[in-house]
């Protein structure tokens, strides 16, 4: 072994007779390099966007949700929500209900949804900390409902929490028949802000906080609910608090946690992530064919020495191995380099964001960076298996020419 890879080391780094040889082992190492980089860098950048949008996700979306498998609101059992209470790694839970109303303010009207919640939604969700101005405050100490706006649906409207005009709610009412009536009669509720969160531009542009008691008011929805969110303690295990909840609450109710509530685009995250990597890997096999190249000339170059070889006692197994290990020895160099400027280039992105987001909706300017370890073994790990491949595949069938028995 350590004979073949330093004879192998020395045909590597020595000067060939035909200068083709080092160009293409060159562009080899180069090739290998460049995907390597890229893998890191992409890999790293999907790490980023991962985790900003579980940010994002984490400030509005629950650890979990209970929906009705059918319908838009249920009933909120008194005895069902005992026995959420007391399940071990529940912290605390908040009702609240959903329905689009028409937002009016001044002379600007907007359709938008209308999310009614109670007091502890905020231990709920995070949504107190991303406030682009004002506080989240659902009323003052007298008891007076305020409504909290996304800042999208604030600048459509006009809205800013200093003005004095209030925001306007209307919500058709209905007549005992379950069927909305005229349209003159409305229910209507003039609410002012308290503050105006920035979360994502789907949010921002979609949602209004008010109070729950409001909410039903506007609806006419004395008892139900749409969702009932969920807040686990840091200790709890999701799985078995999953399974105990969607237990209590029986068939006839889904309970989410944050995957399967933004499902879809995970799973799309994720296969992109492979389609990416599956294509970069495509790329670096491609140029591995420089490889076996740089080899195929380098055994012909090298028939001389192999005849020595054989004649000083070197069997056919010593002379395949010098010649893996030089296809190899490109791989490792390229992958060593690539590595590095990969490395180097995703900490300069994080340090200093030179590449900038072309989007408004997003919370940062610049493409996220996050490098993780188990990348940095993977893609060293991939490197090396199809540079073995290519340093293989020539050694296998050239070197029978010159070592004249079956390999």
């Amino acid at each position: 072994m350590k004979l073949s890879f330093y004879i192998a080391k020395r045909y590597l780094f020595a000067k060939k007779s035909r200068n083709a040889i080092n160009i293409i082992s060159t562009v080899s190492v180069a090739g290998v390099a460049v995907g390597t980089m890229a893998l890191i860098i992409v890999l790293s950048v999907f790490n980023g966007l991962e985790k900003m949008v579980n940010v994002i996700f984490n400030t509005f979306d629950p650890d979990f949700k209970i929906t009705a498998s059918e319908g838009k609101t249920f009933i909120a059992d008194t005895s069902r929500l005992k026995l959420l209470s007391k399940v071990e790694g529940v912290c605390c839970y908040s009702l609240t209900i959903e329905e689009n109303a028409l937002l009016k303010y001044g002379d600007r009207q907007f359709i938008g949804t209308i999310k009614g919640v109670d007091d502890n939604y905020t231990k709920v969700s995070n949504i107190d900390s991303s406030m682009w101005e004002g506080d989240f405050i659902l009323r003052s100490e007298k008891g007076r409902p305020y409504a909290i706006p996304g800042v999208g649906v604030a600048q459509y409207l006009g809205i800013r929490i200093n003005f004095i005009t209030p925001l306007n709610i209307i919500f058709p009412r209905k007549s005992n028949d379950n069927t909305i009536s005229t349209e003159t009669e409305l229910n209507q509720k003039f609410l002012a802000p308290s503050g105006i969160f920035e979360v994502e531009k789907e949010y921002d542009s979609k949602y209004v906080y008010i109070p729950i008691e409001v909410a039903r008011e506007l609806t006419e929805i004395k008892d139900g609910v749409s969702t009932i969110e969920i807040k686990m303690t840091n200790q709890a295990n999701p799985q078995q608090i999953q399974k105990t909840i969607s237990k209590i609450f029986g068939k006839g109710f889904v309970v989410q946690n944050r995957y399967e509530q933004q499902e879809i685009f995970y799973k799309v995250m994720q296969s992109e992530r492979l389609a990416i990597f599956f294509i970069l890997t495509l790329i670096l096999i491609i140029a591995s064919f420089n490889i076996i190249g740089s080899l195929t000339m380098l055994i012909i170059e090298k028939e001389r020495d192999i005849a020595i070889l054989k004649s000083l006692g070197a069997d056919n197994n010593l002379i395949r191995k010098i010649f893996i290990f030089e296809g190899w020895l490109i791989s490792i160099i390229g992958a060593i380099a690539g590595i590095i400027l990969g490395f180097i280039i995703c900490w300069l992105q994080q340090t200093f964001g030179f590449v900038k987001l072309q989007s408004e909706s997003l919370i940062m300017d610049s493409y996220p960076i996050l490098m993780k370890v188990k990348d940095f073994i993977i893609v060293p790990a991939t490197v090396l298996l199809i540079g073995y491949w290519a340093a293989w595949y020539p050694v296998r069938f050239l070197t029978k020419k010159f070592l004249n028995k079956d390999v």
